[in-house]
């Protein structure tokens, strides 16, 4: 599967409760639907929370971005069934329509999107964690940027094959309930999606989700054994993640379509 990731900052003037609420109730739903037109597979909002814990992770890491007021995550079964919505009449009709209602609530030069695949690298089976309203759950988000003497390539490599090798060897001891690795992948089709949209902001290298108990992402910092896991995990992503350039924080998920 291909998934289009898109992080949201809200429109000057409006609160982040006015702006969940449109996205929710009336983006959202209007993205349902164009599914069928779209071809659209899966589709997840996550809602951003104000919470403590998003100063605790940030604060582990120095200087980072603030965080974003949500992100809008689809998925489509391959590149040839997203490239297909483009090139009909009805598929551009559909995304006119979905660009329009954006320009309405979100910050669209100041949120950007990007193509990318996922790495999965602790699993549960089956894979239906949703850290839902009402959930325990959290889900933990981290878009990142590589620093300059990396590149993109090199970054993923890493990320892939040393970093997340590390997590699976400390994930009982951050009582890390799953975690996937999305990696951005380079295409036309962002280019076209971003020129629409008069979008500023550069892409992602990608970004790491994970899904936590809350009350065990609070705990961490006072239990010995995960707060070394955690300076482990910390001191690893220092090796690829350009800090003050990322962001990270947690939400609550909202699933409007799921076919697979």
């Amino acid at each position: 599967m291909i998934r289009l990731i898109f992080v949201l900052r809200r429109k000057p003037g409006m609160s982040l409760a006015e702006f969940q609420r449109y996205w929710r109730e009336v983006h959202g739903p209007l993205v349902a639907k164009h599914a069928t037109t779209l071809k659209i597979l899966r589709y997840v909002q996550l809602h951003t929370l104000e919470d403590p814990i998003n100063d605790q992770l940030a604060g582990a890491r120095g200087k980072m971005e603030k965080p974003y007021d949500g992100v809008a995550e689809l998925w489509w079964t391959n590149r040839d069934a997203l490239a297909a919505t483009f090139g009909a009449n009805s598929g551009r009709e559909a995304g006119e329509e979905l660009v329009e209602d954006e320009a309405r609530f979100i910050d669209l030069p100041n949120s950007p999107l990007w193509f990318a695949y996922e790495y999965p690298q602790v699993n549960p089976i089956p894979e239906d964690l949703v850290a839902r309203e009402h959930s325990p759950l959290l889900k933990l988000f981290f878009c990142l940027r590589h620093p300059s003497n990396l590149s993109l390539d090199q970054a993923q490599l890493y990320w892939r094959t040393n970093h997340g090798p590390t997590i699976r060897g400390v994930a009982l001891a951050m009582r890390l309930r799953r975690y996937l690795q999305v990696h951005r992948y380079e295409d036309d089709l962002e280019q076209q999606l971003r020129a629409r949209r008069g979008t500023r902001v550069p892409p992602y290298t990608g970004h790491a989700e994970a899904w936590f108990d809350r009350a065990d992402l609070a705990a961490m910092a006072s239990i010995p054994e995960a707060r070394r896991a955690m300076e482990i995990a910390v001191e690893d992503e220092s090796k690829f993640i350009d800090f003050a350039n990322s962001a990270m924080w947690v939400g609550k998920e909202r699933v409007f379509i799921d076919r697979r």
